[in-house]
Formats: structure tokens, sequence, C-alpha cells
């Protein structure tokens, strides 16, 4: 069941994606060599809660942190450990806010000091694959446009969508319906309408889409030890377009 928010919920949900926006631009200021996933977790956590949020991953199925931070070839779910940021590092971090009673998800890939060429294009890819999937987040645009959209800009890149793994409705829960794959022919599943909030998430790798889940139960990383990427934002789709929530300053609805 798909659950369409309120205005009042969406402009909430806003709230808590200033917040998340603000937390994970904390992250890439002091995501320098040196530092261990477990102090930007720290970081993470302690500005979230001197705010009034709660970092909705941590306790969720039980999960350890606040943060979701996997490096290099892991795509999602990593728990942060005493692993240090090298130089040419790419950190994805993933960051769920519940404010008020709702929530909001993004993540972005970080690049850490200088990185190759190859690297760079992989990030650059996969932000223009993010984008290209929100601009199709239209009120009578159907769920696969979004899909496809992404895949698009992925494999006409040369990389790869992971497809065992998904964006989702997000809002009043951490993980609604519908789930949106990165891949799919256009046309297909629900129509888009008002209200809808989407959680939009290229995860993608500079190789092949396979990926294992490591002995932990929640990390999971490419097959071929390929550099991976993932970007999201949490989406709302409105009268007026797709309204992203997961940016510092949002604009509300008007």
């Amino acid at each position: 069941m798909i659950i369409r928010k309120s205005r009042q919920e969406i402009e909430g949900m806003a709230r808590a994606g200033a917040l998340v926006a603000e937390t994970l631009a904390l992250c890439a200021e002091h995501l320098e060599p040196g530092i261990s996933m477990l102090e930007l977790d720290r970081l993470a956590e302690e500005h979230i809660s001197t705010h009034g949020g709660v970092p909705t991953s941590k306790g969720y199925k039980g999960f350890p942190a606040a943060l979701c931070v996997s490096p290099n070839s892991m795509v999602v779910h990593g728990i942060p450990d005493e692993y240090r940021a090298r130089e040419g590092d790419l950190i994805s971090v993933d960051l769920g806010v519940t404010l008020d009673g709702l929530v909001a998800d993004s993540a972005v890939t970080i690049p850490v000091g200088e990185i190759t060429p190859e690297a760079q294009r992989l990030l650059d890819v996969c932000q223009e694959a993010l984008a290209a999937g929100i601009e199709q987040a239209q009120a009578g645009n159907r769920l696969s446009d979004i899909s496809h959209a992404v895949q698009k800009v992925v494999e006409d890149a040369g990389f790869s969508v992971v497809r065992s793994l998904v964006g989702h409705g997000v809002g009043r829960s951490y993980h609604e319906d519908p789930q949106i794959p990165n891949y799919g022919p256009p046309g297909r599943g629900p129509v888009l309408q008002e209200g809808m909030t989407l959680a939009i998430e290229p995860m993608i790798t500079a190789g092949g889409p396979e990926v294992y889940v490591h002995d932990d139960d929640w990390s999971i990383s490419s097959v071929d030890e390929s550099l991976a990427a993932h970007f999201e934002h949490t989406v709302a789709v409105t009268a007026n377009g797709p309204l992203v929530l997961t940016r510092a300053g949002a604009a509300l609805l008007r």
C-alpha cells in the first residue's frame, strides 16, 4: 500500500530532510585521511540529537549505528568500525533521520582527498542518474519511468546498476511501498500521484552488478571488488513537479 502524505507531513519531512542534509555535510567536512568510521558516526549522531532528531537506522532491525558507512567496493549498509579513511577512498554515507515522527533518507558518496579520474566519473554518473530519476517523479508518470531513467544514464556510461537493491517509499516509516528498482522498461508500475514520497537511490558499480552480503548480515559489497557509488534523495511528488526534501533549505510547498 502506497501512503500519500499531506502537505503538513511533507513539510515535516522537509524539516527532517534539512537535518539529514546538514549531517551529511558535516560528515563530508570531517571525512579526511585518518578519521575512523566510528568517529564519523559519533559526530553524526551527536549533531542529530542536538537538533532534536533521532537517527532512524540506529536500532532498525538491530542495526547498531546512526550511519551506514560503506568504503570503496562496499555498496551499502556498512557498519561503522575502526577503519580509517585513506587518501583516494570513496566512502558512501547513508542516513535516515526521524524528526517529530517523520522520516527523511539520503545518501552521498564522498571522495577522500585526491581520487582517480575513473572514480570521479563514477561519482558524476551516479549523481546524474539520481537527477534523471528525480526528474521522472512527476504526477501522471509511472514508477518504472524513474527506474528506466536511472538505468539509461548508468549503463550508457559503461557502469552497472546493482539489481538486487532498490529504492523505496519513505515518510511515516523508514521503508514503505513501493519498491523502486534502478532498472527496467518505462511506462510500468503504479501511476505516480501527488503526495507520494520516494527515496530514489541509484547504487552502481564500476564493474559488474553482482553483490554479496558480508558475515555481519548487513554490509553488501561488489563481488568483483569494483568501486561502488550511492546517492539518494527523498523526493515528494507534487503538482509543481518533484520536490527534493533532503537538501538544506528545501523549499516548502506553495
